[in-house]
């Protein structure tokens, strides 16, 4: 019986009637019909991609053409040769550049793909199939652009033939690139992870090519890396195809027999016979195959990676244990039963000194016909609204009184976060009328930011710190100088305590959705991080929104805690249980259009809110055990006004509590006697040094404990540095022939380039998340921009550095060159400063950009115009006179500059194959001069402080959070 139950049954033999007779639920032809067709919608809804991956190879083909424009383009000699292959390398790699999004848009679908692969929506090869055959299209529109715009102008072969076998390889190796990201990116299934194999894969491709070292100088052990390169086959077939063509054969019999083309091939490494442009097609077609069959069964094989898990307090395990043996434990909101409901007055000395190791001020808030309105958006406009201004508030009133928890609510659209922002000075934007008092004085916002605190709905804070740390941060930078730090690790403590975090005092707090706090946690930390500033009044942004029941009873709990320390609180809240309402003081209510229509206490059971709508005429009696909040918000409806006849906001100003709420108003803005208007002599409580220190001390704590991030590009780092040493062994020292000197410097360069565009890369999403921080962080008055700018900037520098030191050591030994000390100095000194000058680039890139996504964009396209004025490609003393200006705006060029003169530029004793010194090849092949070093030297310094101010300067004016 056991053996025949183990043998699956064949569902072939299915009755017909039955639910399936097979795997999917349509046949092979629809699936991929139906695969096609939501691909091809993907695309057209993501048009803005390749749409810009056009415009911008348009651009890069603009320049490309007028840097190797015909005119300036000849056909003398082996060194023209050399231009012209750096002119076809470059169109090679901006294909393969360009086909870098694959990798990121392959990714971003990945987890809706597993999720429907594993329901039995399709196989794998019905998704991965209509991927690689519909970016066909895109790649021949793209190289038609490119060839269309290059081939003639720069000056190639004008046989008609050889432009179209020219275009060929470009579509060829768009295709291949495209295949061999999307294959990383299954591999990978994350974006950190698959960038890093990304640029590995980039590095092997170009450095074994064939172009950045030729093939004879490659050693034996990275022979096979160079067989392997799908770019040596297109590098190989396209010099082919140009060299040995009719304007390359011209004969110099001085030097040999062979055409000019042929002895530019044999000088660069490549093949000479004519086949080789067939057998590079071929190649690429077999590696376009390979990679898209690959890409489909690693779909197919593959599972997503493990997702980071939550952090779990002992209450949750806890209640888990009860759940597991059935025993019956309640869970009470504080203050919430019917001995001590919130209603009544809090007297208990206890409560009032839970939280309160420093003395505040309680303080009220009274707002008196406050008025906010914006610029008519022009879709409104277009509608025939004539009016300039659209009002969000229309003459709001309130008073907001310390002990009392005041509930802000009303229906979607009806202005009760913008009035929150607007009393909290928050708005970045619009027009504010009406008067705002503090204890009767006039409220000042800079003063305000010191005594009030603001828990956004977002609950924002930086993922690699403690929970401990993100409350000691925020007490240092917000507590008085006169607080000393004994006595600030105190109420730290205690406010830990008080809203229920000691238990998860050391776990960091990690990203929403991804790792580290549950929702609920990281809402009682932003309720604590706003504590520690021992605020008078504390605005809460819907502060259970999107919790279970208890979840949001767990964060009540810690509001109805910060009331009894008797502070003034005021939440807004979208439609809460039973429970949550009945735990509040008073309620603000709210009509669709920024009107006021209840303002005054709940009562026992909501009694008093309840007897006030039911008193209006025609308006519905509550049901027994209905939640009044829902009644209350379904009662006040703008249909229900039609139906009534009614207006809700007229009836509260013709009413006795509209008028007790004036009387109310006005005696809470006259001053009390004897006391006096909030005064501090700074904006901020500490110094500049000491914000300087704090923030620097955060973004430590934060670098530090950030592996993906620190120790990865240390990892990439000295793995390249590796493969660079071995692929470039003992290379250093050979200075005989031109080759070696064109070898040594594509060393160089492929380090530059490679070790910088992955710093400037890696760097963009960790500043993206860190500013949303500082967005916050300074709104609450933490410090200023500087400070954080320092910080940032700053904390780079030793990281760098260790960077510049381990593949500096490793290179420079492995290479062979000259140990002499100020060649090494200058070595290590133009590494560490063209790595740190990328970071900041892309510092710099974020600050001035909404967010990492487009940062990434404006960087990579800068990138590419670097790569071509560097040096290698075309040299300064070959660029058009009318583009060299770029080539010392260009940072690249002048590390290069700075590299290769200090190597090789006082090199004299020495001479190349045909006698001449290689100081005076470098001087007028290159336009470099060994006495130029200094000048170089101040270049990227200045071009590092630049990035640096910049990036601070864009920090502090520019701000992309809109409000």
């Amino acid at each position: 019986m056991g053996s025949e139950l183990r043998v699956p049954f064949d569902r072939t033999r299915n009755h017909p009637a039955a639910l399936t007779t097979s795997k999917f639920g349509i046949s092979k032809m629809e699936l991929l019909k139906a695969c096609v067709s939501r691909e091809w919608l993907l695309m057209k809804r993501n048009s803005f991609v390749y749409i810009f991956k056009i415009v911008q190879l348009i651009i890069l083909g603009t320049i490309a053409m007028t840097v190797f424009l015909r005119t300036e383009m000849h056909r003398n000699s082996v060194e023209d040769g050399v231009i012209y292959m750096g002119a076809m390398f470059l169109g090679l790699v901006t294909h393969l550049f360009n086909a870098f999004a694959e990798l990121a848009m392959s990714i971003a679908k990945l987890p809706i793909f597993y999720k429907q692969r594993d329901l039995l929506f399709y196989p794998s090869w019905a998704y991965g199939l209509p991927t690689w055959l519909l970016k066909i299209p895109i790649s021949f529109l793209e190289c038609a652009v490119w060839i269309c715009m290059t081939y003639y102008v720069i000056g190639f072969d004008p046989n008609i033939e050889r432009f179209f076998r020219h275009y060929l390889l470009l579509v060829l190796i768009s295709q291949m690139a495209s295949g061999l990201f999307r294959v990383l990116a299954a591999l990978g299934r994350d974006m950190v992870v698959a960038d890093t194999f990304g640029s590995f894969a980039q590095l092997v491709l170009l450095v074994l090519g064939g172009f950045l070292i030729a093939r004879d100088n490659i050693k034996a052990w990275w022979i096979w890396g160079y067989w392997c390169s799908p770019l040596m086959y297109a590098q190989n077939a396209i010099a082919v195809n140009e060299f040995l063509g009719h304007s390359w054969r011209v004969v110099d019999p001085t030097d040999s027999n062979d055409t000019l083309g042929v002895q530019v091939l044999k000088s660069r490494g490549i093949f000479v016979d004519p086949n080789w442009y067939w057998i590079g097609v071929g190649a690429l077609l077999g590696y376009i195959m390979l990679f898209n069959v690959l890409f489909i069964v690693f779909l197919d094989l593959l599972d997503p990676l493990g997702k980071g898990q939550n952090v779990v307090s002992e209450e949750e395990l806890m209640e888990k244990h009860v759940n597991r043996t059935g025993e019956n434990v309640e869970l009470l909101l504080l203050g919430n039963d019917s001995e001590n409901s919130p209603s009544n007055e809090i007297t208990g000395a206890d409560t009032r000194e839970r939280g309160m190791a420093l003395p505040f001020t309680p303080l009220s808030i009274t707002f008196d016909n406050i008025r906010y309105s914006v610029d008519m958006p022009q879709e409104m406009k277009d509608k025939g609204i004539t009016e300039d201004r659209l009002v969000l508030l229309k003459g709001v009133s309130g008073a907001f009184r310390p002990g009392v928890l005041t509930a802000l609510m009303g229906v979607s659209g009806a202005g009760k976060t913008t009035l929150m922002d607007v009393l909290a000075g928050r708005k970045t934007g619009g027009y504010i009328e009406g008067d705002i008092n503090i204890s009767g004085y006039p409220k000042n916002q800079e003063t305000f930011a010191r005594i009030a605190g603001y828990c956004e709905q977002n609950d924002i804070h930086s993922p690699h710190v403690t929970v401990y740390e993100s409350l000691v941060y925020s007490a240092w930078l917000r507590l008085s100088p006169d607080v000393d730090s004994e006595a600030r690790q105190m109420f730290v403590e205690q406010v830990m305590e008080l809203v229920e975090l000691t238990s998860l005092r050391g776990a960091l707090v990690g990203l929403p959705g991804v790792n580290g706090l549950s929702t609920e946690q990281r809402k009682r930390l932003t309720i604590a991080v706003e504590l520690v500033a021992n605020p008078s009044i504390i605005f809460m942004d819907e502060p259970t929104s999107g919790l279970d029941a208890r979840a949001a009873a767990i964060v009540m709990r810690a509001v109805r805690n910060t009331v009894d320390t008797g502070r003034t609180v005021v939440c807004t809240i979208h439609q809460p249980s039973i429970d949550i309402f009945e735990a509040f003081d008073e309620l603000f209510l709210m009509k669709r259009g920024g009107e006021e229509i209840y303002v005054g206490p709940l009562g026992h059971n909501s009694c008093h809110l309840i007897d006030y709508f039911e008193g209006i005429q025609g308006v519905k009696k509550i049901k027994d055990g209905y939640n009044p909040a829902t009644w209350m918000l379904e009662v006040t409806t703008l249909a229900q006004e039609d139906a009534l006849g009614l207006n809700f906001a007229e009836v509260y100003m013709n009413s006795d509590l509209y008028r007790r709420n004036k009387a109310l108003i006005s005696e809470l803005s006259t001053p009390p006697p004897g006391s006096t208007d909030l005064y501090f002599s700074k904006q901020y409580a500490q110094s500049f040094f000491t914000q300087c220190v704090a923030c620097l001390w955060k973004q430590h704590k934060s670098y530090w404990r950030n592996p993906s991030y620190t120790a990865t590009r240390i990892f990439f780092t000295t793995v390249i540095a590796l493969i660079f040493g071995t692929i470039f062994l003992n290379l250093g020292q050979k200075v005989g022939k031109r080759q070696d000197l064109f070898n040594s410097l594509g060393s160089m360069y492929a380090a530059v380039i490679f070790i910088g565009i992955q710093n400037g890369q890696c760097v963009q999403p960790i500043v993206d998340v860190e500013r949303t921080v500082f967005y916050r962080e300074k709104a609450a008055g933490m410090y200023s921009a500087l400070p954080y700018a320092f910080a940032q900037v700053f904390i780079e520098i030793p990281h760098v550095f260790l960077q510049t030191i381990i593949y500096g050591l490793i290179v420079y030994s492995l290479i062979g060159l000259d140990w002499a000390f100020m060649k090494f100095f200058w070595y290590m000194f133009f590494m560490f400063f063209t790595f740190l000058y990328f970071t900041f680039y892309g510092m710099m890139a974020v600050a001035m950009t909404p967010n990492s996504d487009i940062a990434a964009i404006v960087a990579t396209a800068f990138y590419a115009v670097w790569n071509i004025f560097a040096g290698f490609l075309v040299p300064r003393s070959r660029i058009p006179i009318w583009w060299r200006w770029y080539s010392w705006a260009c940072p690249v060029a002048w590390t290069l500059y700075g590299l290769v003169a200090s190597q090789y530029g006082d090199i004299a004793d020495v001479r190349l194959e045909d006698g001449e010194q290689v100081n005076a090849f470098i001087h007028r092949f290159f336009g470099f001069r060994h006495d130029y070093v200094g000048f170089m030297a101040v270049g990227v310094v200045g071009f590092t402080v630049l990035f640096a101010f910049v990036f601070a300067f864009s920090i502090k004016v520019l701000n992309f959070q809109r409000r």
